[in-house]
């Protein structure tokens, strides 16, 4: 959502402190809104499931639809927009309005998705690229379209973005999450080193609750297998007792 127009970045001053002049520290982000809710969805979604699997860090940063200022110069000179999906590693976990590189010890992402669309395409596969690669050198860089499944990604290597191969289930490995990227019933997921599925919190919810069910269903059974074989017993003794014999005495 964009600031209130008396707080966007055109209108922000400057502060000079000793005749050197820095720039804002408390900027709002300025990000238009994500293409469809189809867009929106998958953005959530890398964001819950990263969340939920990371719950008990608190060293790194994941947000989506974000603006990154990292002009000192012009805030707003670079032809740029945030991110659709982005982690900084290595930082506080904390609500941020935006990301100021400046006031965060000079980091930029360490991993970044971009979620192709009909007016973002050009962009994403281009300038955006192109800025990810030589000025933010982020390791790691993905795009996926929500709509087309297109799915690419690369990794930094001696300052040039080179094509990640996919491995045989077509997810690319990200070396920065230490995890797979790949589809998963038409969205983008994270998947272990070994390939499994990471889950949503409502997902290991809806595990867990199977999981109780299975425990529920197999304790009943046994219970009832205790139970027939108690009746059995019962009969046995009967008959036995019928034919003169206390099934009572040790042989």
């Amino acid at each position: 959502m964009s600031a209130p127009a008396t707080e966007t970045i055109e209108t922000v001053l400057e502060e000079a402190v000793d005749g050197i002049v820095l720039p804002p520290s408390d900027l709002y982000s300025d990000e238009p809104p994500l293409e469809t809710h189809l867009h929106l969805q998958q953005m959530l979604l890398l964001l819950k499931c990263l969340d939920w699997l990371w719950r008990d860090r608190n060293d790194y940063f994941a947000t989506g639809n974000l603006t990154i200022y990292y002009s000192s110069r012009r805030l707003k000179s670079e032809d740029f927009r945030g991110p659709d999906f982005f982690v900084v590693l290595g930082t506080e976990c904390k609500p941020r309005k935006s990301w100021m590189v400046w006031e965060e010890e000079g980091k930029y992402p360490n991993v970044i998705v971009e979620l192709l669309s009909n007016s973002t395409a050009k962009t994403d596969r281009g300038l955006k690229k192109q800025i990810y690669q030589d000025t933010f050198r982020t390791p790691d860089y993905f795009w996926f379209d929500p709509d087309s499944l297109e799915f690419k990604g690369f990794h930094l290597v001696d300052g040039t973005y080179h094509d990640l191969q996919p491995n045989e289930q077509g997810q690319l490995w990200s070396q920065q999450l230490n995890l797979y990227l790949g589809l998963h019933n038409h969205q983008l997921r994270f998947f272990t080193p070994e390939g499994q599925l990471i889950p949503t919190p409502e997902e290991s919810a809806q595990a867990a609750e199977a999981m109780a069910t299975a425990e529920r269903q197999r304790a009943e059974a046994e219970r009832q297998r205790a139970e027939v074989e108690r009746q059995r017993n019962e009969k046995l003794a009967a008959k036995l007792r019928e034919l003169g014999i206390d099934p009572d005495t040790e042989v």
